[in-house]
């Protein structure tokens, strides 16, 4: 199972790697972690860059108790829903849960727009290269080709990008 995770409001490093220690808690075994990247916003514009990273987790819980705890931890982090793909302290997205497609209104597996997102593919290609998705293409193609158009900067793993915090 794969989580992207986002952060532009506060200290985006230490919201990220706050995440990280409250999902361990639903973790079964340890988490894999890609690359953290700097990234422009999407959509609404008008906000700083985001921190992102893409973690790999084995868990017990199905997708709907998946998404209630990765939404009770963006609460705990302060996460306000005001603006669409707006400013957030913390943004953790369920990408891929095993092979499963999940469609419900609040909650689509695989994540109906990752296809489309550096920030996404490229770190999720870090853990899983040769994974296939829309059209048969591995993430690996899909990363080189959104790494092509720029906008996603690796800044680094994740303890390495802590430990320059002031």
């Amino acid at each position: 199972m794969y989580l992207g995770l986002g952060s532009n409001q506060g200290s985006r490093i230490r919201n990220l790697l706050g995440a990280l220690d409250e999902l361990r808690r639903l973790a079964v075994g340890p988490l894999m972690c890609s690359c953290v990247y700097e990234t422009r916003p999407v959509g609404y514009l008008a906000q700083p860059d985001f921190l992102n990273l893409v973690v790999g987790m084995q868990v017990l819980l199905r997708p709907r108790d998946l998404l209630a705890g990765v939404q009770a931890i963006e609460t705990r982090f302060g996460r306000v829903r005001q603006i669409r793909f707006g400013p957030r302290t913390l943004d953790i997205d369920i990408l891929l849960y095993d092979h499963e497609y999940v469609c419900f209104r609040d909650l689509q597996i695989p994540h109906p727009r990752m296809w489309e997102r550096g920030f996404v593919l490229i770190p999720l290609a870090e853990l899983i290269p040769e994974r296939r998705g829309l059209g048969g293409r591995t993430l690996r193609e899909m990363a080189e080709s959104a790494a092509s158009e720029g906008g996603v900067c690796c800044v680094g793993r994740i303890r390495e990008a802590a430990a320059c915090i002031p």
